[in-house]
């Protein structure tokens, strides 16, 4: 088994009362981590699992929570995990989930997922404050990239010297090529071809996007498509609702609809700004970055390497989003200063007081156009990022 870096920190969760709520991106292989869940938690508990696709053992459910015992033909008494798959498809998974914690936890612990986070948002309540943890599971990270290549004798390297050695400086940059060329979905990471990548990439963005357009009842599929295909071709920049709605023919509502199911489905994230004094830094838009580079890609019909793009720059901005997500921040925790007359800082992460401006190469830097955020905000370290250092910095 080729284990996500997450794993573990699911793993400690096992022991505690706590529901286990994780909510995934479509094909990040969910079935694959809950099986193993599963197996590693049977050594020492009496496990089961439950698939919500299956519309009898939702209908047992939505009857009554009491019924999760006649359909796993467990005994509520005894110690236990329940696996719950596609928790959003219950009527009300809250009252569900409440009423098993309250009444039977710590003998019945729940590990409970589901893929349309849309629906959790909308089903789930704040009754279950302080009886879940949750995790979001996103497409690989660079580290698990190379251990779906079957290089983890790579990876072990890398952590242990916080630097790429010279013997594998090119193996390591053409890796990463390949990896911010096409994504992080472990199918795709494991094909060999280029082009076997690109058309299981058109399949996922015409196959899974339909798929949250009917499961979300979004009425104009064609235009949620032409707005997905607009943020990729604007990532990095402000998201202007109002605009967006204009030049789509839709209402303003119907097109921050779209944008929380694309939040939701983790096609894209909207990062908002960082300030202190509102009415100097007052930028109420957020900027738009891709959770998957090969979806982004997929959707701008462009796979050519990062050195060769038209787009190089706002590519690579985007590239440092993913990396701060997973090797630094949360994704709340990630944001941009832009002040009224146009001073600018593309990343801050103020829990860890660092902040990044990114230029592709180090040519176009101008520190004295950053005074102002350094002045401003002394206590942040400050720190330009070029192409050649993200690996370096962010990753290692």
């Amino acid at each position: 088994m080729i284990k996500r870096n997450i794993y573990d920190s699911i793993q400690s969760e096992m022991n505690t009362r706590n529901i286990v709520l994780l909510l995934w991106a479509r094909q990040v292989w969910k079935t694959t981590i809950l099986k193993n869940l599963q197996k590693d938690a049977s050594a020492s508990s009496a496990t089961y699992f439950l698939n919500l696709e299956n519309p009898s053992i939702v209908a047992q459910l939505n009857e009554h929570p009491e019924n999760l015992f006649m359909v796993t033909g467990s005994q509520s008494h005894t110690k236990q995990i329940i696996f719950i798959d596609e928790i959003q498809y219950l009527e009300n998974p809250t009252n569900f989930l409440k009423y098993i914690y309250d009444e039977y936890a710590p003998n019945v612990k729940l590990v409970v997922s589901g893929s349309s986070s849309f629906y959790i948002d909308k089903k789930f309540k704040d009754s279950l404050i302080g009886r879940k943890k949750v995790f979001s599971i996103y497409t690989l990270d660079f580290f698990e990239f190379l251990r779906f290549k079957w290089e983890s004798s790579l990876v072990d390297t890398l952590y242990q010297q916080k630097k790429i050695p010279v013997l594998y400086e090119q193996k390591v940059w053409q890796y990463f090529r390949e990896y911010v060329t096409y994504g992080g979905y472990p199918e795709i990471v494991l094909l060999d071809s280029a082009e076997a990548k690109i058309d299981r990439l058109q399949d996922y963005s015409f196959d899974y996007i339909k798929k949250d357009i009917y499961e979300a009842n979004i009425q104009h599929e064609d235009k949620f498509l032409a707005l997905l295909k607009i943020l990729a071709s604007q990532t990095g920049e402000l998201v202007n609702t109002n605009e967006l709605a204009n030049t789509l023919s839709l209402t303003a509502p119907t097109v921050e609809k779209y944008l929380y199911v694309m939040q939701k489905s983790f096609h894209i994230s909207l990062m908002k700004p960082f300030h202190s004094n509102i009415r100097k830094e007052l930028i109420k838009m957020p900027k738009v970055y891709f959770l998957d580079l090969g979806m982004r890609n997929v959707l701008l019909n462009n796979f050519e390497s990062i050195t060769d793009r038209f787009d190089k720059w706002p590519y690579l901005e985007n590239i440092v989003f993913r990396e701060l997500l997973f090797s630094t921040a949360r994704i709340d925790e990630i944001q941009f200063w832009r002040t009224q007359n146009m001073h600018e800082v593309d990343f801050v992460l103020e829990s860890q007081k660092k902040a990044y401006e990114v230029k592709f190469s180090a040519s176009q830097i101008k520190k004295n156009k950053y005074t102002l955020f350094q002045t401003t905000y002394p206590s942040i370290s400050f720190w330009f990022l070029t192409y050649e250092q993200v690996i370096d910095t962010l990753i290692l």
